[in-house]
């Protein structure tokens, strides 16, 4: 059992990054930069340690190690190191009719001291991703790892002191009573990634503080097989896709509709891929070296328990459907037949279990997904441009991706993040530097034309001949 850190550390780490944080406003790009260009070395430095540790946490294969860890982080660090100085740089603002005479631009600046909080599923990329975001925007840090992988977390801790000193970026270990303790304290802003449950109790605590927040949660995400869609390329990807670290993706595919007249012939296709993948049978797929394993025991009975209440109330298992308790190991499952009132249909699956649903008229898909929470992804497979369009139109979700999965992830130049229910603010590149500045304007008079208008007597005058004039837009 890892030692707690008491309350009174937490606020005395706290309280020495304060200065720290007022010195960094000052920071110039290329010192921000050798700090992320040292951190993207350090985790390449340990990529053997990384393995060991991922495999010691839940049996994650080496390949989404690489993957889906260190390669985001490098991609988020390389990013940041070739571009910083430009998103650093004032952004020029032209003047407005009534702000003739002055100069206006818009100033990021650092929001401060912030706290991080990561998720177990991905605890590399999906903590010391912020991270690098919240250096490029010069501010200090609290990274609080998930307790629910010790061996990731604790090389986090270790990674991070290599690199930094705890007044500037601080690693605290623990339970969830830990994470309580740090909300607490006034940080100026909290970057949460985890359920939207928890989600909601971290800004709640924030608003206390008036903190601002970034809230990387999760959904339902839907995808949908049209009639037209390539059925091999449809297969391959949502089978990867889903079940790539045990199905513990927030924006892996969480149920697929497909259209009823290519149904079996595509699911003939995910049982080959599926075999390909990873085996034949239980045996062989629990000791596959492909497939991650649950995170602990509780995540693996609450699937186990998804998947027997299914079952129960009429589902149909397709293929898989085992579950090896002592080794937290469920099978790739494809389930049909699921009746809407099943659990599994109402809450984010969050395991190898895909439930697929026939269709026969889109708009009742799409009203469908409407019903509910807006997603964090959504995915469609097409050859139709008519119903690619419709689905993008009407079915809102955080990100969205056209005949593949997850690539919406991986694209560094777009906005990563929810909507709703499924998070609150953005990620990744520009946009995490962003997140975590405060966008000041600025403008600067030149001249005395704006001053006029401040003069006792004049305001009236002036904006009586502009009205008669036609500048009725003023």
């Amino acid at each position: 059992m890892r030692q707690q850190i008491p309350t009174v550390q937490m606020q005395q780490i706290f309280d020495a990054q304060a200065p720290i944080a007022l010195r960094l406003r000052s920071s110039t790009a290329a010192e921000r930069i050798e700090k992320i260009r040292k951190l993207r070395d350090a985790v390449i430095a340990h990529t053997e340690d990384w393995y060991r540790a991922a495999y010691a946490d839940f049996k994650k294969p080496a390949g989404e190690v690489d993957l889906a860890e260190i390669l985001p982080i490098c991609i988020e660090a390389n990013d940041a190191i070739r571009n910083l100085k430009k998103w650093m740089k004032p952004q020029r603002v032209w003047p407005t009719l009534l702000t003739l005479g002055t100069r206006s631009y818009v100033q990021s600046m650092p929001r401060g001291r912030c706290l991080i909080i990561g998720p177990f599923n991905y605890p590399v990329n999906l903590t010391l991703g912020p991270l690098i975001s919240a250096i490029a925007a010069g501010n200090t840090a609290i990274v609080k790892p998930s307790e629910l992988t010790p061996h990731l977390s604790g090389l986090i801790a270790k990674v991070v002191r290599e690199v930094f000193s705890e007044n500037e970026v601080a690693v605290i270990e623990g339970e969830a009573d830990v994470a309580q303790g740090l909300q607490a304290l006034p940080f100026d802003h909290v970057f949460f990634t985890g359920s939207p449950a928890i989600g909601k109790h971290v800004m709640a605590a924030a608003a206390k503080n008036l903190a601002s927040v970034t809230l990387e949660l999760g959904g339902k995400s839907p995808t949908i097989v049209d009639a037209t869609a390539n059925l091999k390329l449809a297969a391959r990807n949502i089978i990867w896709s889903k079940f790539a670290n045990s199905g513990q993706t927030c924006i892996a595919p969480d149920h697929v509709y497909v259209h009823e007249s290519i149904k079996d012939t595509w699911l003939e296709l995910c049982k080959k891929e599926i075999r390909k993948a990873y085996g034949a049978n239980l045996k062989d797929q629990s000791s596959s070296p492909h497939l991650a394993h649950m995170v602990n025991a509780r995540h693996t009975a609450r699937i186990k328990h998804l998947l027997e209440d299914a079952t129960a109330r009429g589902a149909r298992t397709l293929d898989g459907g085992g579950v090896d308790e002592s080794t937290c190991f469920v099978q790739p499952t494809l389930l049909d037949q699921i009746p809407a009132d099943a659990k599994i249909m109402e809450e984010e699956i969050f395991g190898p279990l895909l439930p697929i649903i026939g269709f026969a008229d889109l708009d009742e898909v799409i009203a469908k997904v409407n019903e509910g929470p807006k997603p964090l992804a959504f995915y469609i497979y097409s050859q139709s441009n008519a119903n690619i369009e419709k689905t993008l139109t009407h079915i809102t979700s955080g990100g969205a991706c056209v005949n593949h999965s997850l690539m919406q992830f991986l694209q560094g130049n777009l906005p990563f993040g929810g909507v709703n229910n499924s998070g609150i603010g953005r990620a990744h590149g520009h946009y995490g530097f962003k997140e975590f500045s405060h966008e000041r304007g600025v403008v600067k008079t030149q001249f005395a034309f704006a001053a006029m208008l401040m003069m006792p007597g004049q305001v009236l005058p002036i904006m009586r001949k502009a009205l008669k004039a036609g500048f009725k837009f003023l």
